[in-house]
This record gives C-alpha cells, sequence and structure tokens, in this order.
C-alpha cells in the first residue's frame, strides 16, 4: 500500500533540518570539518558531501564519474554505498567553504521546489531507498536520513542539539515504519506479544511506539492488553540504535526494561535495521 505523507509537515521538517545544518556549519573551523563521526571512513565534510550528492541527484544533476574501490571502502556494502561514495569522494578536495556553499545553493533550490510541487507529483509512485512508493515518502526518508547525519556531525563535534521539534517527529514516523520488521522478523516475537518504545526527552516520555504481533508485527495507534515488554530510553539512544550508529550493546545503560527479559533481550541485539 503506497504511504500518504503530508506534504507541508515534511517540507516544513525537511527546511528544518536543512537551516539547522547550515546554522551549524557556518560556525565550524577547518579543523573540525575533518574530524571523523560515527561513520566508518566518513568526517564531518563527507557527511555533508553525501547530503549534497542526493538533493544533486534529486535535482536532476549527473553523478560524478569517480571509480569506487570496494576493497579499500570496507564501509562501501551496496550499489547505493558506490553511488553515496562516489558524490564523498568527488568532493574531498573541495575546501570546506566551497561545500558548505554547494550545500546551501541545493538545498534552498530542493526547498524552493518541493514547496510548489503539486499533490499529483507528491503522491506519484517512486523509488525510495525503501523501495518503491510515493515522492513523498521519498522525502520523509529525507528527513530521517539529513537528521541522522546532522546528529553524525553533532557526535563528531561534540556539540548535541536539535533533539526535538518537528524534524524529530518526523524522523519517528519514519523509524516506526520498520519496527514491526525490528520486533516481529528480527527479533522473533510471537503471535500475542507486544511491544512498547516508550521514548524521553529530558528525563519526561514525549512519545511512544507500539508493536502488536499477531498474524504479522504492526505499528499500531494504542495496544489492546498492556505491553508484554516496554523499553524507555531517550530518543536519540533509540535514533542511534535503529540506525546503527552504536552496536548492538551500546548505550544499553541508558535503557529502561519493564517486562519480557527475553523478548527485550532479542529486540535490543537486533534494533539497527538501516542499510
Amino acid at each position: 500500500m503506497a504511504s500518504s505523507i503530508t506534504k507541508d509537515r515534511t517540507v516544513a521538517a525537511l527546511g528544518e533540518v536543512w537551516a539547522s545544518l547550515s546554522e551549524l556549519l557556518g560556525e565550524l573551523s577547518d579543523d573540525e570539518w575533518r574530524l571523523p563521526s560515527p561513520l566508518p571512513g566518513w568526517n564531518v565534510q563527507d557527511n555533508v558531501s553525501h547530503i549534497v550528492g542526493t538533493e544533486a541527484m534529486l535535482s536532476g544533476e549527473a553523478g560524478p564519474s569517480v571509480e569506487v574501490d570496494r576493497d579499500a571502502a570496507e564501509h562501501v556494502r551496496n550499489d547505493i554505498g558506490v553511488f553515496n561514495e562516489q558524490w564523498v569522494e568527488a568532493l574531498r578536495p573541495m575546501p570546506p567553504n566551497a561545500v558548505l556553499s554547494r550545500f546551501r545553493e541545493l538545498t534552498d533550490a530542493r526547498l524552493a521546489a518541493l514547496e510548489v510541487m503539486s499533490d499529483d507529483e507528491w503522491n506519484a509512485e517512486s523509488f525510495t531507498p525503501a523501495g518503491k512508493d510515493t515522492y513523498g515518502r521519498f522525502m520523509q526518508i529525507r528527513v530521517f536520513d539529513c537528521w541522522l547525519h546532522e546528529q553524525d556531525i553533532r557526535d563528531a563535534l561534540g556539540r548535541p542539539g536539535h533533539e526535538s521539534g518537528l524534524a524529530v517527529d518526523v524522523v519517528l514516523d519514519e523509524m516506526s515504519t520498520a519496527l514491526g520488521f525490528v520486533v516481529g522478523k528480527k527479533a522473533g516475537a510471537t503471535p500475542g506479544q507486544s511491544v512498547t518504545f516508550a521514548l524521553t526527552d529530558g528525563g519526561a516520555v514525549v512519545r511512544q511506539l507500539h508493536v502488536e504481533v499477531g498474524d504479522r508485527a504492526a505499528v499500531v495507534p494504542d495496544l489492546s492488553e498492556p505491553a508484554t515488554v516496554t523499553l524507555t530510553m531517550p530518543i536519540g539512544v533509540m535514533t542511534r540504535r535503529c540506525a546503527g550508529r552504536v552496536g548492538a550493546d551500546d548505550l544499553l545503560d541508558q535503557v529502561v526494561i519493564d517486562g519480557h527479559l527475553e523478548l527485550a533481550s532479542k529486540i535490543l541485539a537486533n534494533q539497527s535495521y538501516t542499510i
């Protein structure tokens, strides 16, 4: 079934992420642009170059003709990874201020194009990193991707921020699309079991995501009975673990388990799902 994604909300979230990144990047020294990020093989500038490359592609630009040595680049594991690495390698010789100018130019143009896009175009079938869906779903994934890379950059710099707001809400919407897969397929939850992810900001629960297992595991608005297990953790812990930014055993000291310990252990061991 094609996803129905609200255009104005999603475009506003993209604008929020790009504005936050633009402000952050404008404050950095050249040395900070070269700091290693949580992503193997990529520094701060490489994360920005990846965003530039994807938005350039979506603007209709041809990709760079760069050969990627997959034996030397162990972090490149698939065709999408090759595409990403071509842009990263092509922009590595550029000075940081030129990469930032390119980022600002592209994201401004993309935002203007999205704002005038018709509903038919927004809801049209499109390639997405999650398979065929609507163009709107692709843009929801772009919020997810750009925000995660903002957090990668902030982690590299030791400058936490932008951990709440519209963009984060959209990120969690996108992450919820994979939680049935995580709980049912990867963790092997059985019919009748259910899971609540209670996500906190500043210690207070601000969002709950529920997964119920029947014939298949699916995200539901509410549970019909108390959850088999509730996993409470900060939003930043949830996002970093699901996106594979940390190992399965990392940040567990910030996760509170209430309920079925065996199921909780299976979920936490298999929480990462991104490619």
